[in-house]
């Protein structure tokens, strides 16, 4: 898969929203000087040894943007195009996402730049727990709290945590597993935490759908990306009877009139680690995806895919972002220009980092919730989210995503209000 446009740093782009926001709340200027850059800027390299006994020194980042409002909070990413710029816009945005959703969470993001794939899992737990290593008190349970991103799954936080609980000095070692949420169950990870970004994305489509009195029972649907969060959006989607008609990744894109069976096609791909070979579906390029008329598109691959051309070629009623900056400012002028509505991502997807919100009081109260009382829970959360962002959004005359940054930055204005600047 070719990847989209990339005109501008995403961190520029994030920072971008962020002016227009702050215009728009008459923040005073010394609190957005604060809030322009990251309060800390790590970055660590190390060695590992492969499994043919060479070394090989790995780059590893962790932004932590902000904490007024409580520990730093953000994803790991292994992708080999993981970079400085990048991280710091993803951090800045989780600052935001925890301000909108209310979660007492600040922002931070965290790679390393290589290709998970062309590594055996014995390297890529070798890789796991030097980074954890190298990183040391830089993350904690009651300081900065990493998550699966691209690349990384339940099984990369399960080795995060062991080897930070056993290189620790602290003797309350149960307590420690909350130093990583998104672990699997039997590791203190949560009831419905692998699905929790996808699901918080359908909620927010079911609230668009009532509001526009659009049946969602055979409707359809065009996914780019088919990993965790992409796959299990399109799955719950069937559920409501929606068919996701063409999907893509890094390797291209496919499409099935009739509707792909998300569930086969989600096997398929942790199966093989791609869409690549399957066989329900019919080749096509990456524009033709983009040209596929559907109900709804929901890109949920990297950033900065969908720019002015992309935009263009879009057939859809509505857009809900399960990716971080999918679309690109350009590629959102003509979107608003042909009056293509879009669920901004700090709110679509925030449903990951909620359950994961979720799951750290669990660990730390030495509790486990079961499914029904997350989802509640969730459920609770997205639908208020949604709710308070299109009033303000319909209030104010802009955008849903101005809307959604303004309400995030004026409860962190408030906190910085409240609390003033030390010392």
């Amino acid at each position: 898969m070719s990847i989209g446009p990339r005109a501008r740093g995403f961190f520029e782009v994030v920072q971008g929203y962020i002016e227009r926001a702050a215009e728009l709340t008459r923040l005073p200027s010394h609190i957005k000087d604060i809030l322009a850059q990251p309060k800390n800027e790590l970055i660590v390299n190390f060695p590992v040894r492969m499994d043919d006994g060479s070394l090989r020194v790995f780059k590893g980042y962790r932004i932590q943007h902000n904490n007024i409002m409580g520990p730093y909070k953000g994803g790991v990413r292994y992708h080999h195009q993981v970079s400085l710029d990048e991280l710091k816009g993803l951090a800045t945005q989780m600052t935001w996402k925890c301000a909108l959703l209310g979660i007492p969470f600040g922002g931070a993001k965290g790679g390393i730049k290589f290709n998970p794939r062309e590594h055996s899992v014995d390297e890529l737990r070798r890789i796991t727990r030097r980074f954890t290593h190298a990183l040391g008190n830089n993350i904690g349970p009651a300081h900065d709290i990493p998550a699966p991103d691209v690349g990384t799954n339940a099984q990369t936080m399960v080795w995060m945590m062991d080897t930070y609980i056993n290189t620790g000095s602290t003797y309350e070692k149960n307590d420690q597993r909350a130093v990583v949420t998104g672990k699997t169950i039997n590791a203190g990870g949560s009831e419905g935490r692998e699905q929790a970004t996808g699901q918080g994305v359908v909620y927010c489509i079911k609230e668009w759908a009532r509001e526009a009195r659009l049946d969602l029972e055979g409707s359809t649907a065009i996914v780019q990306g088919f990993g965790n969060v992409g796959s299990n959006t399109a799955l719950l989607l069937a559920k409501l009877g929606v068919s996701t008609i063409a999907t893509g990744d890094h390797t291209g894109y496919l499409r099935n009139e009739e509707g792909f069976n998300a569930h086969k096609l989600q096997e398929y791909v942790r199966t093989h680690g791609s869409i690549e070979g399957y066989p329900r579906g019919e080749q096509i390029t990456r524009e033709e995806f983009f040209e596929t008329k559907a109900d709804l598109f929901i890109p949920a691959a990297l950033e900065n895919q969908v720019g002015a051309s992309e935009a263009i070629k879009l057939d859809v009623r509505l857009i809900a972002e399960g990716a971080n900056g999918p679309i690109n400012p350009e590629g959102e002028a003509v979107l608003a220009d042909r009056g293509i509505p879009v669920i901004p991502d700090i709110l679509a997807n925030s449903g990951g980092v909620t359950v994961s919100y979720y799951e750290w009081v669990q660990n730390r109260n030495s509790e486990h919730w079961d499914a029904e009382e997350v989802q509640r829970k969730l459920l609770h959360m997205m639908r208020r989210a949604y709710q308070r962002t299109m009033f303000y959004a319909a209030e104010k005359k802009v955008n849903p995503r101005v809307a959604a940054y303004a309400l995030a930055l004026e409860s962190l204005a408030t906190s910085y209000d409240e609390r003033g600047i030390f010392p």
